[in-house]
């Protein structure tokens, strides 16, 4: 194990690594008629950390991520409904984790679905239209290709780095 200041110092480029991933897939224009679908790039970093480190860690990063992303690139309304998708679904994904009967994929699949979920709900109470929830059914689908995506390189992380995040 290093140095408190050395994983503190890994966790501040995993958080710009983060910041980097959403800048990026911000410039990616993705048009699939519904929006706020994105392929969650900055995840990856949220699943690899959740499962090499924790709850605790992987949810400052991804708040500490969120806030700057908002402030650069966003505004509070992306804000609040990127924080509510991020508190969701590491909330979620830590439950299978924990529950010992998900792989990194599954674990991330069902993140993908409820981030979008969450994010959904937060649109209908701030815009006060139930019928976005006609969205839903697409939602859930690109939550889970996304999901698995972002699982599957979150677990090829995860396994490539695994000697170097015991030593941190």
């Amino acid at each position: 194990m290093r140095t408190q200041a050395e994983k503190v110092a890994f966790c501040g480029v995993l958080t710009a690594l983060a910041v980097i991933l959403s800048y990026v897939e911000s410039l990616i224009p993705i048009n699939l008629g519904v929006p706020g679908i994105k392929p969650g790039f900055a995840n990856i970093i949220a699943v690899f950390v959740l499962f090499s480190y924790g709850l605790g860690t992987a949810a400052v990063i991804s708040g500490i991520r969120v806030v700057i992303v908002a402030a650069l690139f966003g505004s509070p309304a992306s804000a609040l409904y990127a924080l509510s998708g991020a508190a969701a679904s590491l909330i979620v994904m830590a439950l299978l984790k924990k529950a010992g009967r998900f792989s990194v994929y599954g674990t991330s699949m069902a993140g993908g679905v409820v981030h979008n979920a969450a994010q959904l709900l937060v649109a209908m109470l701030v815009t006060g239209t139930p019928l976005l929830v006609s969205y839903l059914p697409v939602l859930i689908l690109a939550g889970m290709v996304t999901g698995i995506v972002i699982g599957i390189i979150a677990q090829l992380l995860i396994s490539r780095l695994s000697g170097f995040v015991r030593r941190v």
